[in-house]
């Protein structure tokens, strides 16, 4: 459906049509944005904080009316959803893995075609996908849904290491213009304490859900978990928006669920798949294959 706003382009949405050519293995050396001993590199790397993060974070950003319009009137989501899907994950590991020169360069593709958004919501208020509040709004909830789906399917991680996580997207976050966006932990609850009056039910929101009920999204292996997985993005909200979003009943992950996602998610922190951006980044770099996935000392 459409949310009946008024635009003046389409495009692929948050992600470029055309993907920058991301080869994680060359050069030899070459540094990423993200160092390989950040958080981010841990985070990013577990199929299941990064499914069910992704999310939440598209969750947090529907609820607000000017990031939906922006989103869903311009996004290809609603006929395409898997290549927008596939789009969105490739996306994410050049910015985190890949050589810097090949990030900046997707970066600079998605602020062009930002800046050909603009339009008004249902409701007549005016938005600009480049505008600083949204961009630094959609920054805050992607480091809150992939960090908190880390911490709750994979491992605990303290509020310092939050802080660490927040910090560490610094640059990446001022490279997509989102230069008031949170470092801390502090900084993302002030930011949502602010946003609070703002993000609403919609349903587009419920649209978006059960798009990604009946999408093949997973690989093969892992798609009898998707519905769980799915719930397990919507478990992670903060528990007033969950009410809000009208996300109660069949939405809300068992006890027994949640236990077997961080099964799941535990499985995954020990186990390099080959040939996939965090064992190819590793290995440019000169690491070890396994170097993101051997049991932390405590």
């Amino acid at each position: 459906m459409h949310d009946g706003s008024t635009a003046q382009t389409k495009s692929g949405g948050s992600t470029p049509k055309t993907m920058p050519r991301a080869d994680f293995l060359n050069p030899p050396g070459a540094p990423a944005l993200y160092q390989p001993d950040s958080l981010a590199w841990q985070v990013f790397k577990n199929p299941v904080s990064l499914f069910t993060g992704g999310i939440a974070a598209v969750l947090l950003e529907l609820a607000e009316p000017r990031v939906r319009s922006g989103v869903w009137g311009h996004s290809i989501f609603p006929t395409d959803p898997l290549t927008r899907i596939r789009r969105t994950g490739a996306a994410t590991h050049i910015t985190v893995y890949a050589p810097a020169e090949t990030a900046e360069r997707l970066i600079r593709a998605v602020n062009r075609m930002h800046d050909r958004v603009e339009g008004s919501t249902p409701d007549g208020i005016a938005f600009r996908a480049s505008d600083p509040v949204l961009l630094n709004w959609v920054q805050a909830t992607v480091g809150f849904g992939f960090m908190e789906a880390y911490a709750a399917y994979v491992r605990p991680l303290t509020d310092a290491e939050r802080d660490r996580f927040y910090a560490e997207s610094k640059r990446a976050a001022h490279l997509f213009g989102a230069t008031g966006a949170p470092l801390s932990l502090a900084e993302q609850r002030s930011q949502f304490e602010a946003m609070k009056p703002h993000l609403v039910d919609h349903p587009i929101i419920h649209d978006f859900l059960a798009i990604m009920r009946r999408t093949p999204a997973l690989p093969l292996f892992m798609r009898p978990f998707q519905g769980m997985m799915l719930r397990g993005g919507v478990d992670i909200l903060p528990d007033w928006l969950k009410d809000r979003l009208n996300l109660g009943g069949s939405w809300r992950l068992k006890p027994w669920e949640r236990k077997f996602l961080r099964w799941l998610g535990g499985v995954f922190e020990g186990l390099p798949i080959s040939g996939t951006p965090p064992v190819q980044a590793s290995e440019r770099l000169g690491l070890p294959r396994n170097y993101l996935y051997r049991r932390k000392k405590a």
